[in-house]
């Protein structure tokens, strides 16, 4: 990023002196993306985008403004100060040591340096490998991004970081004349292209196309309790929709969550531990959150014991906690307390000790969506793909099964734990911001869980 730093020093040093706080985000990024379509490529996009964001907090009352012109930098820092002053707030920021540092990404094949073809060759081989008897449609979503954020803040920060990610998202469609039904699968991480070049496409776009085929002669699932096993896809996705969203700060606050004044309550089995950790080598991966709050593992359950929230500086001072550097944003935003990777510790079962106890139950795997309110506790969730289990042996293919309860008395039942592990991609959406995430844990089997059909 070629920008006028001490430009921008002048600008931080003039508001630190008018006001309580200010800071000033700068990003630039890169990106690319192509939708293929049953063999055909159908768009290819590309953009570079420059943004900036000053920031200012007088008298308790937080003044934004934004800009894609770093020439304009005085004007908006006058715009967002004269915004901190319209009206009196109760704002406050927990304090934190001021940081200079510079941090680079792990990839090894940034994917600005290859060329689009071979994308979309990549992407061929994945509709080619898909593409088994009864599929009729596949359609692939490729993304990547290199970004480079600069943050400054009146307090001394000055950090300079930057990010590369990969993922491919594959769907593919199965009918038997009669009915049609779905496979999904992603790929993806914290890397350059290598990410792609380093797994098996082949077989990943074949085992989804299987699925959605499995699902054509699949039955509907019985309704009642039962005894539930989740694969770590599954698994993941419960651990950052049910738990991860109620234990944000901001949620907290506006009484949206059931873990709200729950801080040293038990609220799962006493072999439960839940991590949020924006350094593990996963798509959710960041070395400084939007706010210069260093990244690091936050444990928010352990033992079965709810530890810690995700907070930013103003939710911690209002918590009375520290700042776990969950603030994040796009650059044009005010940040927002935001997951990075949130998963479940694996334990030390392995597969069959999991399944061979269970008399009658239902194995799910991956995830088609769902619904939670954080507010009340609940929960209800689409799986992929099911089985029924009997006898400790996996029998016939289930479809359009849902499972739903209580998030702490559904974690209170876990009964068993996966030594296994896998970490998922994903995007996160909040308050119309989207941030990349990752989301994962071991094979979990849970006691006494309500399951039906989907429909």
């Amino acid at each position: 990023m070629k920008l006028d730093v001490g430009a921008f020093e002048k600008t931080i040093h003039w508001l630190a002196e008018k006001a309580d706080y200010a800071d000033i985000r700068m990003g630039e990024s890169l990106s690319n993306s192509l939708l293929m379509k049953d063999g055909k490529i159908q768009e290819i996009k590309t953009g570079h985008d420059t943004g900036i964001r000053v920031r200012v907090l007088n008298n308790g009352s937080w003044g934004l403004a934004y800009t894609s012109n770093p020439s304009k930098i005085d004007e908006i820092a006058e715009k967002a100060f004269k915004l901190s002053e319209r009206v009196g707030g109760d704002v406050e920021m927990a304090p934190y040591p001021s940081i200079v540092d510079r941090t680079g990404s792990e990839a090894r094949i940034p994917p600005s340096t290859v060329p689009v073809e071979d994308k979309k060759r990549t992407l061929l081989e994945v509709h080619d490998a898909a593409s088994i008897d009864k599929i009729i449609s596949t359609t692939i979503n490729y993304v990547d991004s290199e970004t480079k954020t600069i943050f400054f803040n009146s307090e001394g920060s000055f950090i300079e970081s930057e990010e590369v990610r990969v993922a491919l998202f594959l769907n593919t469609v199965a009918s038997d004349g009669l009915q049609i039904q779905m496979g999904h699968d992603n790929i993806g991480g914290c890397h350059g292209f290598e990410i792609l070049e380093r797994e098996d496409l082949e077989m990943i776009s074949r085992e989804t196309s299987k699925k959605a085929v499995r699902l054509l002669s699949a039955h509907s699932p019985p309704s009642g309790k039962f005894t539930i096993l989740a694969d770590p896809k599954l698994t993941g996705v419960f651990i950052h929709e049910a738990l991860g969203h109620a234990t944000e700060a901001d949620l907290v606050l506006q009484d949206d969550s059931i873990l709200k004044d729950r801080i040293g309550e038990r609220i799962g089995s006493k072999n439960v531990k839940i991590v949020d950790d924006p350094t593990m080598d996963a798509f959710g991966h960041y070395h400084y959150d939007a706010e210069g709050v260093k990244a690091s593992p936050t444990t928010l359950v352990e033992d079965g014991i709810l530890k810690s929230y995700l907070t930013s500086r103003e939710t911690a001072q209002r918590l009375g906690l520290e700042p776990t550097g969950n603030a994040r944003s796009i650059v044009s935003e005010n940040p927002i307390v935001r997951m990075s990777n949130t998963y479940l510790e694996p334990g030390d079962w392995n597969f069959e000790e999991m399944i061979e106890d269970i008399e009658y139950g239902i194995y799910l795997k991956g995830s088609r969506g769902g619904q939670v309110d954080t507010g009340k506790g609940i929960f209800q969730f689409n799986a992929a793909e099911s089985f029924l289990i009997e006898d400790g042996e996996i029998k016939e293919p289930l479809r359009d099964v849902s499972l739903s309860g209580n998030i702490t008395e559904t974690l209170k039942r876990v009964d068993a734990i996966g030594s296994d592990f896998k970490m998922n991609i994903g995007f996160c959406g909040k308050a119309g911001q989207t941030v990349p995430v990752g989301d994962g844990g071991p094979h979990l089997r849970v006691r006494e869980v309500m399951v039906g059909g989907s429909g």
